[in-house]
């Protein structure tokens, strides 16, 4: 990422892998993600914004993963591997009960035996001799620091009925601290695993690659949090304030909000700050490292707890109960700018904040986030270094919005845009046309707006756990390219 691209103005849209097109049940790296990329492209897009593409933990959340490095293998594309020679045998037709509705459960037995099948083959191709190459490859990916310690985790898991950490075997659990505990009858799983993270890692930078042909840049997010069931708290259990059956004393979340009365109480166990600073922050160094390659751009959710962060005792039920602690943010960064001078974070600010969390992000220059759902009778508008969104992940879909807001509410928002129609499609477009216009550097919009949807192809609930969150996808794109000629117009005249 070079500093002319961070001064660019540029439009984009949001758009998880998951909500894709795809007849396997889920969105893949596949051919609807490279035709997606053509269609962006073809709008006058420099920016796809996805969601974290980590294995799925608790409620299939992107946002409560197994690892902060690894990758969920659901997203990878059958037909691809099939293309590799991976998989010989006919693919069998995923019987997809609802086509507008990731299945994840569903998807990944319906995937396992085409990826035992690919794994048995790879493992014949590279034991023979004739691709070296290949081989070669696959042995510098198994000395990346996370990938055998993720093939081991999610091996004993699996041994372990998919049970969190702490409540397996003694043994077990202290296996990556003393390496006592025979794993040598697991460690052709432990190799399929490690596969798997290869074939992940090569589909993906196979489309990374192709989208930044195309001009488009991979603006990637990663929590703030881990989730407790995750290699990053089973490896680090010093960073973490656990108590000593590694259960959290303390529970990550925010105080009663906008989206919740009684707040959001995450259960991601809160660190241990003092720790991290004695070790040169090599927890977050090592993360940010390596999403670096992985992303073009790096959204950072929950920025404040950077400056102070909500910490709850776990005894309490919801996240009324809690305080601010500080962190030390300036601390941390300038770590981080010591080691990565180039890299591109965004930082995602929003909420009730103190003063002081707007001047850590600006002392280091990071755009910010404006949120039109959330200002749309401001006059003030963004400023020039943020990223402006009609909403997130988190937000309603703007129609849906549009269609729950007060009749004197709605009445305010149709003259702000000059708008003489009802919350319908011709009034989310000149929203549309007034984020991309706006004087924000960076303007980006979910594929539901641009579509023009309601709330039924919303993405995520705050404060709720389970479906529908993070089902939502696309029965195909013929919507989106419909209205390439008049995104690209609108892209074109805000000078994008």
């Amino acid at each position: 990422m070079t500093m002319d691209a961070k001064n660019k103005r540029m439009g984009g849209v949001l758009m998880p892998i998951s909500s894709l097109p795809s007849a396997e049940g889920v969105g893949t790296f596949g051919k609807e993600a490279y035709r997606f990329v053509d269609i962006i492209s073809d709008m006058g897009m420099k920016i796809w914004q996805i969601l974290p593409l980590n294995p799925l933990g608790y409620g299939n959340s992107p946002y409560q993963p197994f690892s902060s490095y690894a990758g969920d293998p659901v997203y990878l594309d059958l037909g691809l591997m099939a293309e590799d020679g991976l998989i010989k045998s006919k693919l069998s037709k995923y019987e997809n009960a609802d086509p507008k509705k990731a299945d994840y459960t569903k998807t990944a037995a319906y995937k396992a035996p085409y990826f035992r099948e690919a794994f048995e083959n790879f493992k014949y191709r590279i034991a023979d001799g004739k691709e070296d190459a290949l081989r070669a490859e696959y042995d510098a990916f198994k000395t990346i620091f996370w990938v055998r310690p993720y093939g081991i985790f999610i091996t004993l898991k699996a041994k372990n009925d998919m049970r969190c950490w702490n409540e397996w075997p003694q043994e077990e659990q202290d296996y990556i601290i003393d390496g006592k505990f025979d794993i040598t009858p697991y460690e052709d799983d432990i190799e399929y695993a490690v596969f798997l993270q290869f074939m992940f890692c090569k589909q993906w930078n196979r489309l990374k690659e192709y989208a930044n042909k195309k001009g488009i840049l991979l603006m990637g997010d990663i929590p703030f949090y881990v989730g407790i069931d995750s290699l990053d708290v089973w490896q680090g259990r010093k960073n973490f304030l656990l108590d000593k059956d590694g259960h959290p004393r303390f529970i990550a979340g925010v105080p009663p909000d906008y989206f919740s009365e009684t707040g959001q109480r995450w259960g991601n166990p809160i660190y241990d700050w003092d720790q991290l600073e004695a070790d040169g922050f090599k927890f977050w160094l090592d993360r940010l490292s390596y999403s670096a390659k992985l992303y073009d751009i790096i959204r950072i959710d929950h920025f404040r707890a950077f400056d102070t962060f909500w910490k709850i005792p776990s005894s309490c039920p919801t996240a009324v109960e809690g305080e601010w602690i500080e962190a030390p943010g300036y601390k941390l960064f300038d770590a981080v700018y010591a080691n990565m001078p180039d890299i591109f974070i965004v930082a995602e600010d929003l909420g009730d904040l103190r003063p002081e969390v707007l001047v850590l992000r600006d002392h280091y220059k990071l755009p910010g986030m404006y949120i039109e759902q959330f200002s749309a009778l401001d006059k003030k508008g963004p400023a020039e270094n943020q990223l402006i969104y009609t909403g997130t992940h988190d937000n309603q879909t703007t129609l849906g919005w549009l269609k729950d807001l007060d009749k004197k509410t709605l009445g305010k928002v149709k003259r702000r845009f000059l708008s003489f129609t009802g919350p319908g499609e011709k009034l989310v477009w000149k929203i549309l046309n007034h984020v991309y216009k706006s004087k924000a550097r960076f303007a980006i919009v979910p594929a539901f707006d641009l579509l023009a949807l309601d709330d039924a192809a919303r993405l995520n609930t705050p404060g709720t756990v389970g479906s529908p969150n993070w089902e939502w996808r696309l029965e195909n794109l013929d919507g989106l390219k419909d209205r390439v000629s008049m995104t690209k117009k609108m892209i074109t005249e805000s000078g994008r």
